[in-house]
Parts: structure tokens; C-alpha cells; sequence
């Protein structure tokens, strides 16, 4: 027993596999949150850059009208990929990758809780993506359907790269419900002593409902693609209508999964901007517990409002009020949450550091983007803005100044902790202003050119639009550019720099962990063995 007692103490046993591994070995085995974390922001940025450039090819081909580039068909699957890259392969694995730095150390846990399983979940992802990336280079092009890949554009018109999309999204799923698995059980059983639900950062809060949310829909998403994989190699025609499918089951079943995970890739941006707001305001936040219900809320409606995307498939008039108002009612929850965030800053003393500019600069534009979401509501008004760029219009607003700016106001806010170091505070700034402009430049003339009928996902377009498009494109590549700035700050901090403070964002004392808890343990120290 002493044995026991003293190997604990000093942390050095008399096995080999205590000793930490060095080097890439290091990464590969490691069960640890915050290198697991450090690793799915890594891999996420990384996918960030690839989508990025497919969508520097796709404003290049529309910088003028006619056909000058690239290939129709190469262009279809630029539009396919970037929107499958950036959804499962920027934007969840950031929020992932934040989520395994910071839950354990919101409610004082030592780890996550399922740790090895931990590890698999983010190392199957690189193959994920990499079998998607393959899916280019075959013989007839990579999926070129779209990212909601439409049966029987899917099915019936697609080549063999169907099958390598299908295995690929499957891993990402499983990848995705485990990683949800684990923050349930570390958040339901790990919490400090004293830490009660409603003591819960919102962080932490927003997290727990994404990984119900993940659950329950990332499996249905898994239907939905064997379904195509089985119409397309099997001979079955759940989608067919000559075999008695029907294609806009697909469009049911597709958007079931799909508009949960809109919400998926929105919620924890709410958990980041309820943690940035109070600190830089130096006051709690307004109105925790409504926030907490309000995700609640957001979560719960998000399952009965998803033939929004199906008002032009011909359902019936009910059915179609039916959508109408449940779209509109999610939109009151959201409207509490940004109040809340409003009434946080009212006659507070805010310093505007870097993480505080991204968390309003999301506040404005997350809300305008929510605007237009209430437009496409109403259905009559939707027939149409159906397919036109408006649409493209919105849920840029929502993804690129929404979910995209929390997660840099989350990596800005929680760099100097991860590294030790501070940022360069200039370089910040140029990347904040730059992108801020640039992001803007890129997405508001699109509601413009859709109200005026330009169609989306095309490669070519009528002459009216040209001048519009011109000023989108340029838009696009300075926004792109701005993003290696970003790259620039994240190396240089970790890399060296001036050292970071204990207390980090001085005069937000007691409010860094944003709830009056029980201060966690588990520090943002190195421990000993790995240094």
C-alpha cells in the first residue's frame, strides 16, 4: 500500500507506461482534455483554411459573369465540399476542441470523463476528412450534389464518390456522438462539490444541450445517408418514385437531422458570448436562469420547425402554418438571449479588448442574420427567396458572424490561459477590423443580388448581377486573407511573447468563471509530468 501511496505522491511509477510520451507519440496516445482540445482546434482551423480556399474558387468563378475558370461540374463540387468542410469540419470541431479545454476546468473536474474514448473520437476525424478530400481526385470528381445532397441528385446523377461521402460522414458522426457521450457524463458526474445546475457556467450549460441535441439527431443523419448509399448500390428506392420512394422524404428526413444541427453549430457560440459579455462588462450576466431555459427552448423547437427548409415542395396549406409559426416562435427564445446580452453591458464598464469586439460585433450581426431567418419564416415570402442568395445570405450571417466570430472571441478570450502568453494585440486588432469589414463586404450585397432573383449554387449568371458580384468576390478574398492574420497571432502566442497574468483580464475579478462557484481546482497549470 505505501508503494501505492508513494507513487501517487511523487508521480513517478515503476512501469514504462507512466512515463509520458515525447514528441508525436505524445499526441497520438494522449488522454488528456487540453492537448485532446488543443488538437480539435488544430485539425479545425486547418479544415477552416481548406474550406476557405474552396470558397476563394467559388467567388473567383462568379467575380464575372460567363464561364472562365473552373468547370461547371468542378464547380458544384467547390460548392458540395467548402459547405461540408466547414460545417463538420471547421465549425463542430472547433466548438468540440473548446469544449475538451474548458468543461472539465469550468466545473473543477480533473478530466473528461471518458478519456481514451476521447482520444478515438478526434483521431478517426482526420480519416473522415481525408476520405472526403480523397473523393476529389477519382475519376469522375468528388460529390458535386451539394452538402444537403438532394436524392436524386445523390442517387440517380451522382458517380461512385457517392460511396466515399457516405463513409466519410459516417465517421464523422460517430465521432460527433461520442464526443457528445463524453461531455454528458463528464458534466452529469464530474461537477466540483457545490456546483448545482444553476451554478453551471453557461458555457458549460449550452454544451450539455448541444450534446443532447447531437445525440439525438447525428443518427438520423446516419439514416439518411445509408438510405442514399443502399438507393445508389443496392437497388432499393426509398428515394425513387419509379420503385415508390419518394424524393422529398429525402428532404424530410435530411432537414430533420438538418435543422438541429443549425443549432448544433449555434448554441455553444451562445455559452461563449454569455462567458465574454459579463467579464468585459464587469457585471454578472442579466438574466442566467432565463438563458438557460432559453436554450432550452431553442433546442426543444428546433425539432418541429424543419420543413421551413420545404415551404416550395407543395405541402399542405396547414402544414405550412403549422412551420410558419413554430419558425417564428424559436426566434422569442433567441430574442431573450440577446436582451439579456444587451441589458449585461447596459451601464456596465466595458473595456472593448479583442474578445469583447468579436462577442458584439456577433451580437449585431448574429441578429441581423436571425432578421432575415424570421423573412424566410413566412412562407408566403419564401416562395421567394427560395434558392436565391438571400438564402446564402442568412445563414452566412448565422455561421461566418455567428458561430465562426465566437469561436475566434473564444480563442482571443482563452489564448493567454492555453499558452501562457499574451497575443500581439496589434496584429488582433488589424485581423478583427479587417475581417469585420471585409465579412460585411462579402455577405450584405448577397441579400440584395437574391431579393433581385439571383439563383444560388450556380456558376454562371444573368448580366444585371455582375457589378454586385464583382464587389462579393473582392469581399470574399480579403476576408480569406484577413484569416492568415489570424493564423499569424495563434502561432506568435504560442510560440512566446509577453507573458500572460494570473489574473488575465484584470478587473474582471470573480467574473472569469462568470458564476459565483466554488473556484475549480483543476488549474490551467501544466502538470508536472509533461513539462
Amino acid at each position: 500500500m505505501s508503494n501505492v501511496i508513494n507513487e501517487q505522491a511523487t508521480g513517478h511509477a515503476h512501469h514504462d507506461h507512466h512515463h509520458p510520451a515525447k514528441g508525436f507519440k505524445r499526441w497520438l496516445y494522449t488522454t488528456n482534455h487540453k492537448d485532446i482540445g488543443s488538437l480539435y482546434l488544430i485539425f479545425s482551423l486547418t479544415m477552416f483554411l481548406i474550406g476557405g480556399a474552396m470558397a476563394m474558387v467559388i467567388r473567383a468563378e462568379l467575380f464575372q459573369p460567363g464561364l472562365q475558370l473552373v468547370d461547371p461540374h468542378f464547380f458544384n463540387q467547390m460548392t458540395t465540399v467548402h459547405g461540408l468542410i466547414m460545417v463538420f469540419g471547421a465549425v463542430m470541431p472547433a466548438f468540440t476542441g473548446l469544449a475538451n479545454w474548458m468543461v472539465p476546468m469550468m466545473i473543477g473536474a480533473p478530466d473528461m470523463a471518458l478519456p481514451r474514448m476521447n482520444n478515438w473520437s478526434f483521431w478517426i476525424l482526420p480519416f473522415a476528412f481525408l476520405i472526403l478530400l480523397a473523393s476529389l481526385l477519382m475519376p469522375g470528381g468528388g460529390p458535386a450534389f451539394g452538402w444537403t445532397f438532394y436524392a436524386p441528385l445523390s442517387t440517380t446523377y451522382s458517380n461512385d464518390n457517392t460511396a466515399l461521402f457516405v463513409f466519410a460522414v459516417h465517421i464523422m458522426g460517430i465521432s460527433s456522438i461520442m464526443g457528445a457521450i463524453n461531455v454528458i457524463v463528464t458534466i452529469v458526474n464530474l461537477r466540483a462539490p457545490g456546483m448545482t445546475w444553476m451554478k453551471l457556467p453557461l458555457f458549460v450549460w449550452t454544451w450539455l444541450i448541444t450534446a443532447f441535441l447531437l445525440i439525438a439527431v447525428m443518427p438520423v443523419l446516419a439514416g439518411a445517408v445509408t438510405m442514399v448509399l443502399t438507393d445508389k448500390y443496392f437497388a432499393t428506392s426509398f428515394f425513387d418514385a419509379a420503385g415508390g420512394g419518394d424524393p422529398v422524404m429525402f428532404q424530410h428526413i435530411f432537414w430533420f437531422f438538418g435543422h438541429p444541427e443549425v443549432y448544433i453549430m449555434i448554441l455553444p457560440a451562445f455559452g461563449i458570448i454569455s462567458t465574454i459579455v459579463p467579464t468585459f462588462s464587469r457585471k454578472k450576466l442579466f438574466g442566467y436562469a432565463s438563458m438557460v431555459y432559453a436554450t432550452s427552448s431553442i433546442a426543444l423547437l428546433s425539432f418541429i420547425v424543419w420543413a421551413h427548409h420545404m415551404f416550395t415542395t407543395g405541402m399542405p396549406v396547414a402544414g405550412e402554418l403549422f412551420f410558419m409559426y413554430a419558425t417564428m416562435l424559436i426566434s422569442v427564445p433567441t430574442g431573450v438571449k440577446v436582451f439579456n446580452w444587451v441589458a449585461t453591458m447596459w451601464r456596465g464598464s466595458i473595456s472593448f479588448e479583442i474578445p469583447m469586439m468579436f462577442a458584439i460585433a456577433f451580437i449585431v450581426l448574429f441578429t441581423l442574420g436571425g432578421f432575415s431567418g424570421l423573412m424566410l419564416a413566412i412562407t408566403p415570402a419564401d416562395f421567394q427567396y427560395h434558392d436565391t442568395y438571400f438564402v446564402v445570405a442568412h445563414f452566412h450571417y448565422v455561421l461566418v458572424t455567428g458561430a465562426v466570430f465566437s469561436i475566434m472571441a473564444g480563442a482571443y478570450y482563452w489564448l493567454p490561459k492555453w499558452t501562457g502568453n499574451m497575443y500581439n494585440e496589434t496584429l488582433a486588432k488589424w485581423h478583427f477590423w479587417l475581417s469585420l469589414i471585409s465579412v460585411n463586404v462579402l455577405f450584405f450585397p448577397m441579400h440584395f443580388v437574391g431579393l433581385a432573383g439571383m439563383p444560388r449554387r450556380i456558376p454562371d449568371y444573368a448580366l444585371q448581377f455582375a457589378d454586385f458580384n464583382a464587389i462579393i468576390s473582392i469581399g470574399g478574398f480579403a476576408f480569406g486573407l484577413s484569416q492568415l492574420l489570424f493564423v499569424l497571432v495563434v502561432f506568435k502566442c504560442a510560440r512566446g511573447g509577453e507573458k500572460a497574468p494570473a489574473k488575465v483580464w484584470e478587473g474582471a475579478e470573480g467574473l472569469e468563471w462568470e458564476v459565483d462557484s466554488p473556484a475549480p481546482y483543476h488549474t490551467f497549470e501544466t502538470p508536472p509530468e509533461i513539462k
